[in-house]
């Protein structure tokens, strides 16, 4: 089950810079997370802020 970020994103990279498949992008807004290259790892959560990156 891939990570999802949720509005709550404030866009500042970090959970970008943590994924280690490279899955994460800058969307329109705030970044988003390529469904088929996630690990479903959590990185990009354990380092989020806000925590807007969710299990779905």
């Amino acid at each position: 089950m891939a990570y999802k970020i949720s509005d709550d994103c404030i866009s500042c990279g970090a959970c970008a810079a943590e994924c280690p498949v490279g899955a994460i992008a800058e969307g329109d807004g705030k970044y988003e997370i390529n469904a088929d290259a996630c690990l479903d790892c959590g990185a990009c959560a354990a380092t989020c802020p806000v925590d807007a990156p969710k299990a779905e």
